[in-house]
């Protein structure tokens, strides 16, 4: 395994969960590059940690493979490749159409796998490499009206305990992490959806997503790079192909 300071991307890394594994990755003394397509978002962040920001649409495919040329170029091979990018939906089935589903698998799985792809041959090369996949607890259960979503989370699941098998022997881990209802601006428009459909107010909302939670608590952004940067340590070499939820104890499996 190489000694050299590790290059991390992170995608979606320019608020919220994304933008909290940039700041702790950083911290571990890895060199960052943060993605995303709000620009003054994922400057902040680099500014803020000494990191490269780059402006992705992943939508595009475009621009998933100008992303990892891009970091390798500027920083070098990825060593650590947290997929976190993400959108989510939310419709009755009948009232889903297809172009939001193929965004939100586009998005969620499609590039996920894609990016992937790219950073497994330069990872076996050097015999060590790190992929962390932000899935969900919705990559674990079902839940009603996000079709899309728990399809895509699902996907993502899944793709990572293949990809774990095929790459146990190389020195690269596969994992996933599954965030339940987590304090970020997702679970804030989230709230708004219930409040305009439904006519409750906002309190009322919210708690219907925390009565869920037997923490009765959302989740907060840092937990979840807490366990991301576990994975990336050199001594979680043993995890792979794992699928961990951080929930409050909302879903055990």
């Amino acid at each position: 395994m190489s000694t050299k300071q590790k290059v991390a991307l992170v995608t979606g890394g320019g608020r919220g969960i994304g933008r909290a594994i940039a700041v702790r990755l950083a911290a571990m003394g890895a060199q960052v590059a943060v993605s995303g397509r709000t620009v003054t978002e994922i400057e902040a962040v680099a500014s803020e940690i000494g990191g490269l920001a780059i402006q992705a649409d992943l939508t595009n495919r475009a621009d998933g493979d100008r992303l990892i040329n891009t970091v390798a170029s500027e920083l070098g091979p990825v060593d650590w490749l947290i997929n976190n990018a993400g959108i989510a939906d939310a419709a009755p089935v009948q009232r889903s159409d297809d172009e939001t589903w193929d965004r939100v698998m586009e998005v969620n799985a499609t590039a996920a796998f894609r990016l992937c792809r790219q950073v497994v041959q330069s990872m076996m090369d050097q015999q060590y490499g790190r992929i962390v996949n932000i899935a969900s607890t919705a990559g674990l259960v079902g839940f009603a009206y996000t079709h899309a979503y728990v399809a895509s989370k699902h996907a993502v699941v899944g793709m990572t305990r293949s990809m774990a098998l095929e790459l146990a022997r190389t020195g690269i881990t596969v994992n996933a992490v599954c965030p339940g209802w987590v304090e970020t601006q997702m679970s804030d428009q989230a709230v708004e959806r219930i409040v305009q459909k439904t006519g409750r107010s906002s309190e009322d909302a919210r708690w219907s997503l925390l009565s869920m939670i037997p923490q009765r608590r959302m989740v907060q952004p840092e937990e979840v790079a807490h366990v991301v940067a576990m994975l990336c340590d050199d001594l979680a070499q043993g995890m792979t192909g794992q699928a961990i939820p951080i929930d409050g104890g909302q879903v055990m499996k």
